[in-house]
């Protein structure tokens, strides 16, 4: 991974049964500053490949002295989660990349509504430190179950008050939150897919213009069927089991794709593809380019046909 960092994993908080959070300082150099919104993406060596997974800073962005990341056990983990959580303990080293950042708070909005579904509140948690550095006008709803990530839920009580909002095991009302609402009020969601498209539908519903809904819709790869993908200059074929990611299986080959999100929002990976029909799974492409088959976000996508040629 190029400009890695190499960090050591200072503290390790259990906030529920199923989140940690890690404190990772910097070993050999000062680390980057970041800005509210912003992921690492975490290198983990597993017993016969190595997961990458995108984290949110969920720390002050004027502290530098160290990261935060809360990460949450998935019950369907492809390994890297399940690493984060079994394998790594206080003092450990950990290889991450410099921060990015897709999901920046509009600093010209007069007000801020940030939705967030369970773990989605790590960026949030970084966007409250600006806020309140700047004295940004803001309210927070959050929805979660208290079993799985509502240990973030006591620390926000006591931190906002009255501008803080919980629904414990419960949806929001959309439709109410974004009503009568004055122009220059911007609205963020970070959750599930279906609390995103929800959310998305009240703001359309209301005629609110798109420039003022943002979301972060990073998704981890989910598996899928094998298939073969093939290398147009070289001939060699990579093959994609059901649990590796495109991206995963040609890192693994050594073939280096540029990368950020690793989620499929970022575009960074997009790839030509010359031959076959792709299975579109990213937020990046627009339904046009979909329909063309002629390329592929390959950090979550995958292929329709048994081999899928690529322009590499």
């Amino acid at each position: 991974m190029s400009g890695h960092i190499v960090v050591k994993v200072s503290a390790i908080d259990t906030i529920s049964p199923v989140v940690k959070q890690f404190t990772l300082e910097p070993c050999d150099r000062a680390l980057p500053r970041f800005s509210a919104g912003s992921h690492v993406v975490v290198s983990m060596p597993g017993q016969d490949r190595w997961y990458r997974n995108a984290y949110s800073l969920l720390g002050d962005p004027a502290d530098t002295s160290c990261y935060r990341i809360a990460v949450r056990r998935q019950e369907a983990s492809r390994g890297g989660s399940r690493f984060m959580h079994e394998d790594v303990a206080v003092g450990d080293h950990l290889s991450i990349s410099p921060p990015s950042n897709f999901f920046l708070p509009r600093w010209n909005a007069r007000h801020h509504i940030l939705i967030a579904g369970g773990i989605g509140i790590t960026p949030f948690l970084a966007y409250l430190h600006e806020f309140e550095r700047q004295g940004a006008s803001h309210e927070l709803h959050y929805s979660f179950r208290e079993d799985t990530t509502g240990g973030f839920s006591l620390e926000l009580q006591q931190r906002l008050g009255s501008s803080l909002h919980c629904y414990q095991g419960a949806r929001p009302d959309f439709h109410r939150i974004l009503a009568d609402r004055p122009l220059g009020t911007h609205v963020y969601i970070c959750g599930p897919q279906g609390m995103i498209d929800a959310v998305t539908r009240a703001a359309k519903d209301m005629d609110w213009a798109d420039t003022r809904v943002h979301y972060e819709a990073f998704a981890a790869p989910e598996s899928g069927t094998p298939f073969v993908a093939r290398l147009a200059a070289s001939g060699i074929d990579v093959t994609v089991d059901d649990e590796t990611s495109l991206l995963e299986a040609l890192e693994a080959q050594g073939v280096e794709v540029p990368n950020l999100c690793r989620g499929g929002v970022c575009g960074q990976c997009k790839t030509a593809v010359a031959e076959g029909r792709v299975e579109h799974r990213d937020a990046f492409l627009d339904d046009e380019e979909r329909k063309r088959h002629d390329c592929i976000m390959p950090c979550v996508s995958r292929s329709l046909t048994d081999t899928l040629v690529l322009d590499l």
